[in-house]
């Protein structure tokens, strides 16, 4: 039987959260259909374990100037891009799924090139990235790790975490593989100078600053 643990709505600034347990994945993907795609709640399911989660502004907007900075850096460092959000990344081998932020393919980008991305058939994203605000009751280095995801981005309202997979789980690095020579004091800047400056003059600074590393 289903057991609701929490629901959390204390703040304007705390993401509303509500924890499932006992959830069969038969279950799940009936929620996820219920639900339809047209949604900003993100819903995370581990064996049982179901969490729903909506974001709150301070979220969705750090989430798009994340991806912003990624679009611009990958353009001018020569990277070709496909970003996929509000995708669902289920295994149903590991009763284990997940709708993240963001996902990026880069090194992995030609293989995924204009088609729907079919997970049994195609590589996972080369770079998932999470705005991590508040607390998770499921550990998303164990979520993201059994299902192969090369390199996590985790964003906690103030700073960026960078994690390589290894054997034993993520570790974390300075450096991104997925999109070398990327610079977190940029990103810093580009949160900084939007709240200061605008998000237009925001970006040109950042644009500069990329064009003026290469």
């Amino acid at each position: 039987m289903p057991i609701l643990t929490h629901s959390q709505t204390e703040t304007t600034q705390a993401e509303q959260r509500v924890v499932l347990q006992n959830i069969s994945w038969s279950g799940y993907e009936q929620i996820l259909q219920i639900l339809g795609d047209h949604r900003s709640s993100r819903l995370i399911y581990d064996a049982g374990l179901l969490e729903i989660t909506m974001p709150t502004e301070e979220h969705e907007r750090s989430n798009e100037l994340i991806t912003r900075y990624i679009a611009i850096f990958a353009l001018e460092s020569g990277y070709n891009l496909k970003s996929m959000g509000s995708t669902t990344l289920n295994f149903p081998n590991l009763q284990k799924g997940a709708e993240p932020d963001k996902c990026h393919y880069i090194q992995n980008e030609p293989l995924v090139r204009g088609k729907t991305v079919d997970l049994n058939q195609d590589p996972q994203p080369d770079l998932v990235v999470e705005v991590d605000i508040t607390h998770s009751d499921i550990n998303k280095f164990n979520l993201y790790g059994s299902m192969g995801i090369p390199e996590l981005w985790r964003y906690n309202g103030k700073f960026l975490g960078i994690y390589h997979l290894g054997e034993t789980g993520y570790t974390e690095v300075e450096s991104s593989s997925a999109l070398p020579k990327f610079s977190k004091e940029n990103l810093y800047q580009l949160l900084g100078d939007c709240k200061n400056l605008g998000e237009s003059q925001a970006l040109k600074n950042l644009q500069a600053s990329i064009r003026s590393c290469h």
